[in-house]
């Protein structure tokens, strides 16, 4: 079984694959697109960092290929969609740089306060001028942390243990956990007001993209001081350099950029109170030889003896039951991430109820499934079909599992509901033949496809709402692909299928109609 590692890879690592039993190592790391193209013919496992650019077209050209391991948290470089569309299982090591990374946001926070950069650029220049670096002192200041998962936490930890104020924004976890951690969670604009600094720990989403731009970045208190060790796309760095030239923010240190390397006219770069690094936030020693042991160990299980650890795209089960169960898995997910996009706030529980031909599997891989759809959009990549259980625990969630006989007429049906701060939301799916279909939002029966962007819309039952729409959405030039509606008691929900996502200004717009109640893009 022939394994190609495309990237750099730790020795420790290599050692993995050269003692297993019947593993052909074929190390090839920095090789050419073309030549990756040619030498993954007859690859049955693919093992990547962040250089190799897993693409579609890669893919196709992968005629044996059954698993692709990720040496790292991140898969920005890889084209999940396609790998699930030709059943190959991606995996990654979503706890093995937790710590590295923390440890550079802490890094990147004294580097700030004491202009630490700057002053040793001049003092290797054969300067000595101490007045000129004057910095400020992190005890008893106020650090805004937004996203408190994994490495949120680490860095709250650690920021209390300065004698830091740390104040939280993460809607999707209840005010109890993060008063558990020592701090106050605070709704996004009064963190912005409150912060000397803020540190960034949020998955790159449709929600997150460009989190904070212009008027985020005005809202915040002057001479604040950001940090993103996280994941490019958070930042409007255009709009950040202007808040730092004028004044508005104090400085910034950064560990990712939208475009990566950054290009060299990137306003960001020419500004000396902002400190850049090459994306180091896992360039540790320790890190690195942790996440390619790890993703060896992995690689071995899973040809070897079928076993997944780790997955982004399956449970954790045997290959045989995978192949039974995997339509299942794939509806189970997309259910779970239209429940998350469309909650307002900290899911507290979460009710999955099966009917139907699906009862005949076990359950368990089934909630995996749907834990990691509601998960994703909140915690991103660090969360897995192994892992999902446990992090929804950590984030205060109760989950109960159901098998019904009711199946509503349908072969196989999932009922999934949760509940939050503002009550209940719940969705069903179902099967025909091997592909998915949501049959019911609420308590709205429709049918409709679970792909793509979708425009959910809860309205007054009124003539002139869907015209409205389909005029909005026809000047900014979205196509429909597909409609449905459903109606009762003088309310009505509007599901549309469309082909591009819908930008932030004519969404506003959409929402300004005095019928409309709701108006919810999701992607699925």
């Amino acid at each position: 079984m022939k394994v190609l590692i495309s990237d750099t890879f730790s020795q420790e690592g290599l050692q993995v694959f050269e003692s297993a039993e019947g593993i052909t190592l074929d190390y090839q790391p920095g090789i050419s697109s073309d030549d990756l193209q040619v030498a993954i013919r007859d690859a049955e496992a693919l093992v990547v960092r962040g250089g190799t650019r897993v693409s579609a077209e890669l893919l196709e050209s992968a005629a044996c290929l059954k698993v692709i391991g990720r040496a790292g948290i991140g898969i920005e470089n890889m084209d999940l969609a396609a790998a699930n569309r030709k059943g190959v299982v991606v995996m990654n090591t979503p706890f093995g740089s937790t710590t590295t990374t923390a440890e550079h946001t802490l890094a990147m926070l004294f580097s700030l306060a004491r202009n630490i950069p700057r002053a040793h650029i001049s003092t290797s220049a054969g300067n000595w001028d101490k007045e000129q670096f004057l910095g400020i002192e992190l005890a008893g200041k106020t650090l805004g942390v937004i996203g408190a998962g994994k490495i949120g936490r680490l860095v709250v930890e650690r920021a209390r243990a300065l004698k830091m104020n740390v104040v939280v924004h993460d809607p999707y976890l209840p005010q109890e956990m993060v008063r558990q951690l020592g701090a106050s969670q605070l709704d996004l604009d009064r963190l912005l007001a409150e912060a000397d600094f803020i540190t960034l720990h949020v998955p790159l989403n449709q929600e997150t993209e460009n989190l904070l731009g212009e008027k985020q970045l005005q809202r915040c208190k002057p001479g604040c001081r950001i940090i993103n060790c996280a994941t490019g796309g958070l930042i409007d760095e255009q709009a950040l350099a202007k808040a730092i030239a004028a004044g508005q923010i104090g400085g910034a240190a950064l560990d990712v950029f939208s475009q990566e390397p950054p290009a060299a006219d990137n306003p960001l770069l020419r500004l000396p109170e902002v400190i850049c690094t090459p994306h180091l936030r896992a360039a540790t020693v320790d890190a690195q030889i942790n996440v390619t042991v790890q993703v060896a160990r992995q690689i071995v299980a899973f040809l070897q003896r079928g076993e997944v650890i780790n997955a982004l795209n399956v449970p954790s089960v045997s290959a045989e039951l995978l192949a039974e169960i995997r339509p299942y898995v794939q509806l189970g997910e997309k259910l779970g991430a239209l429940l998350t996009q469309l909650s307002n706030g900290a899911v507290r529980k979460l009710n999955i109820e099966y009917a139907g031909d699906i009862t005949a599997h076990p359950m368990a891989p089934l909630t995996m499934a749907v834990l990691n759809g509601l998960l994703q959009p909140v915690v991103g990549s660090m969360v897995n079909y192994v892992n999902a259980p446990f992090i929804a625990k950590e984030r205060g969630i109760d989950i109960v599992e159901a098998k019904s006989s009711q199946s509503e007429g349908y072969a196989t049906l999932m009922r999934v509901t949760i509940e939050d701060e503002s009550g209940s939301r719940s969705v069903c799916g179902g099967l025909f033949g091997d592909r998915a279909r949501i049959v019911k939002i609420d308590h709205y029966d429709l049918e409709t496809s679970p792909e793509g962007p979708i425009l959910i819309l809860y309205n007054h039952d009124q003539p002139g709402v869907v015209g409205y729409i389909g005029q909005l959405l026809g000047e900014a030039e979205i196509n429909i692909a597909r409609m449905n509606l459903a109606r009762g008691s003088g309310e009505a929900l509007t599901v549309l299928n469309i082909d591009t996502p819908i930008p932030d200004d004519v969404l506003e717009r959409i929402r300004s109609h005095q019928a409309i109640r709701s108006a919810i893009q999701v992607i699925l």
